[in-house]
């Protein structure tokens, strides 16, 4: 009488494989592609930009968290908080998401394919917000300060856009709404914090978000809702790159074994 020999065992996907490397240059490299075709797509509709802005603007009123005039003039009119935030918004939105992707990356790489996804996810959603939602920044309204512009000798960016000098048309300047700014900190800090053991560590990526907000909001690049709608954003991304991960191991778990008999 013959056996049914067992069927092999079915080994879930090795997440501590790193991604190759030029892969994921590739990936963000789409993802700028895409930006630059939403700002291209924007730009031709900014009158229906700056009534978004108003809308925003009431809608905020009405929930009566429109509090960006005067964090705005706080930190507009004293050198020593305009200047390091105009360097904070130009500089760490750049600088800091790519390092805790590489850090992820070589550091952390079971982690890493989840976290970059969660972070792909989210950016293409702010960027389908900035599509279908353009928004002015508070510093193009009346009543606001630009505190790039104001303190614009004191650094490489323009008086136009946080851009260096002569090259704010490559930016799109209706990105408002939601703030990626917020959405990327919230995402560097939530990364930082649940992957090292170092407790400074720790307490400045919990802080680094709650930072980027006052940066964002005191230089009125972004209202405040622009703020929440960045931190939903992300929350989204990472949900739904869970969700995707999840299937993902599950999948061959799902197909059905087929019996071997022996010969």
């Amino acid at each position: 009488m013959s056996r049914l020999a067992p069927a092999p065992p079915i080994s879930a996907p090795d997440t501590r494989i790193r991604p190759r490397w030029w892969r994921e240059v590739a990936l963000l490299g789409a993802m700028y592609l895409l930006y630059d075709g939403v700002r291209l797509l924007v730009s031709a509709g900014h009158g229906e930009a700056f009534a978004n802005a108003h809308r925003v603007l009431d809608l905020e009123r009405t929930l009566r968290i429109a509090d960006e005039t005067s964090i705005n003039h706080a930190v507009s009119s004293i050198p020593e908080f305009g200047v390091p935030l105009s360097y904070a918004y130009a500089v760490l939105h750049y600088v800091v998401t790519p390092l805790v992707l590489v850090w992820l990356w070589r550091r952390r790489p079971g982690v890493y394919r989840g976290a970059r996804t969660a972070l792909v996810i989210a950016t293409v959603i702010g960027l389908l917000g900035f599509w279908l939602f353009p928004t002015a920044p508070p510093r193009m309204l009346p009543g606001f300060v630009d505190t790039l512009a104001r303190y614009h000798d004191w650094g490489w960016w323009g008086d136009a856009a946080s851009a260096p000098r002569g090259l704010a048309g490559l930016t799109n300047e209706f990105a408002a709404m939601p703030s990626l700014h917020v959405g990327w900190a919230a995402w560097c800090g939530w990364q930082i914090a649940r992957n090292t053991t170092w407790r400074w560590l720790r307490v400045l990526g919990a802080l680094y978000p709650v930072f980027m907000f006052v940066v964002v909001v005191g230089t009125a690049n972004h209202y405040i809702a622009d703020a929440i709608a960045g931190l939903a954003v992300i929350a989204a991304g990472a949900l739904l790159a869970r969700l995707r991960e999840r299937r993902r191991v599950r999948r061959p778990a799902d197909r059905p074994r087929r019996a071997t008999q022996p010969s």
